[in-house]
């Protein structure tokens, strides 16, 4: 190889390198902002395909009651009413209302719940039993300890025990699936009374005699995947179903 070759293959390699040392990090952040975005745009589309039906305008405002916390380091409850138009059906009405107490009050210091948990799904049983499934932000973004899981729970208890009367007890989901807490202390593997006022159902109920005809239900059921039904039997087992909530 003659010195004049050797000259221009070495140039060429030194061209190279620092070219590759200007390209690269320029190529990392295109990488990264493009995930980035594109995290965003998945981000949105879920919310969009969970988003809740909205609340209508065209429908009756009634008062609604929802509780958040009662000042930034206290660990109580105060309810703030609203006039909200609400559906009087019990499963879009509940819709309504625990997606007015996630969006939150004015004031964010007195949040009860993630700023970016969603509800994605709401079911109500014949027998009063509600199943709500709350995405993952619920457990993963709520600040760790019994006071805030506690309050947190109770602040959608007793929302829903003010504005749905047809809810009597709470069944929590994170993301389709029962989890034993919620963010590590809380025990959401039983249901929370919602109404104080209606007296728990024995764990395991007779069966009704042949030929004899069963009660009208407290109200319009939604219909539930077979997998959270599943959920639901195996809470009624004894020992499970009947966990009260601590009220402050």
């Amino acid at each position: 190889m003659t010195p004049s070759w050797r000259f221009w293959l070495i140039g060429g390699l030194v061209v190279a390198v620092l070219a590759a040392a200007i390209y690269f990090p320029i190529l990392r952040r295109r990488v990264k902002r493009a995930a980035r975005l594109q995290q965003q745009s998945e981000e949105q589309a879920r919310r969009e395909l969970t988003q809740p039906i909205a609340i209508n305008p065209g429908e009756p405002r009634v008062k609604a009651k929802l509780f958040w916390a009662a000042d930034a380091i206290d660990s109580t409850l105060v309810p703030v009413t609203a006039e909200l138009p609400l559906s009087n059906d019990p499963v879009l009405r509940s819709k309504q209302i625990l997606n007015t107490l996630l969006a939150g009050p004015v004031d964010t210091e007195l949040r009860t719940l993630p700023p970016d948990a969603l509800l994605l799904a709401f079911y109500l049983l014949p027998d009063g039993t509600a199943i709500a499934d709350f995405s993952e932000a619920l457990a993963t973004s709520i600040p760790s300890g019994i006071v805030s899981e506690q309050l947190a729970v109770n602040s959608i208890t007793r929302t829903l025990e003010a504005n749905v009367p047809q809810v009597q007890r709470l069944k929590i989901l994170i993301h389709g699936q029962e989890v034993e807490t919620l963010a590590g202390h809380l025990d959401l593997t039983g249901t929370f009374v919602v109404n104080t006022n209606v007296a728990q159902e024995p764990p395991n109920p007779a069966p009704t005699p042949a030929g004899t005809d069963k009660p009208a239900s407290p109200a319009r059921a939604a219909k539930a995947p077979a997998s959270v039904l599943a959920t639901l039997t195996a809470d009624k087992a004894p020992g499970k179903l009947g966990q009260t909530e601590s009220r402050p």
